[in-house]
């Protein structure tokens, strides 16, 4: 009796252990690992800007290089969703750079209420006609720190604007140190790469709108 005992624990233990096994990967994918399955998006790209920062250029700079199809406009609103792009197709991704620029908001006229609430019209009508939301913060922990004045805290306003509602994020690590867009990934179940330098955002770009 007690043998059969001891054999049906031996087996309901491997089966245990087989069942946490066979869960693990599904688990770190629901997660938004960045390590999860390759992420992909469609082109043509909108991509703009949260914050009027100079970031969108260096986006700007690799999607001409790779001959993508895509629109930039700083100042993007929801009507710009239906805007064709150089080679007559619809917009099928939107790219948000966060990270605010004083002197760019100035030049542009608008404060960083402005651009947020510009910025969720946006991401709203994208997301009613299922147009894929990018989340981006390219420029490092130096956009980050760099506020104006004592207390200025747009750059992170533009963040929190974007990224919590964005189903994709592309962030360069030095801008994470603090772990601020890990937090956002994993708490809000949003996927995310991140790259070391500059020039590999050519590769991220790449992977993404690979078909």
């Amino acid at each position: 009796m007690k043998r059969t005992s001891r054999l049906i624990s031996t087996t309901i233990a491997l089966l245990l252990l087989l069942l946490s096994v066979s869960l693990a990967p599904a688990a770190q994918q629901k997660g938004g690992n960045p390590a999860s399955a390759p992420q992909k998006a469609s082109l043509p790209v909108l991509l703009t800007s949260c914050g009027q920062s100079p970031g969108p250029m260096q986006f700007e700079i690799f999607l001409k290089r790779l001959s993508m199809d895509y629109v930039y406009k700083g100042d993007a609103t929801a009507a710009d969703l239906s805007t064709k792009s150089p080679a007559g197709a619809p917009i099928k991704s939107v790219i948000i750079v966060t990270g605010a620029s004083l002197k760019g908001m100035g030049a542009a006229g608008v404060s960083i209420e402005d651009e947020i609430n510009r910025i969720k019209a946006l991401i709203a009508a994208a997301k009613k006609q299922n147009i894929k939301v990018i989340g981006a913060h390219i420029e490092g922990m130096q956009r980050r720190a760099q506020g104006a004045a004592p207390g200025d805290n747009s750059d992170e306003l533009s963040i929190d604007a974007v990224c919590p509602q964005a189903s994709l994020l592309i962030v360069k690590k030095d801008g994470d140190a603090d772990g601020r867009f890990t937090t956002i990934s994993t708490s809000m179940n949003i996927p995310m790469i991140s790259y070391e330098k500059n020039m590999e955002l050519e590769n991220v770009l790449k992977g993404l709108f690979a078909k």
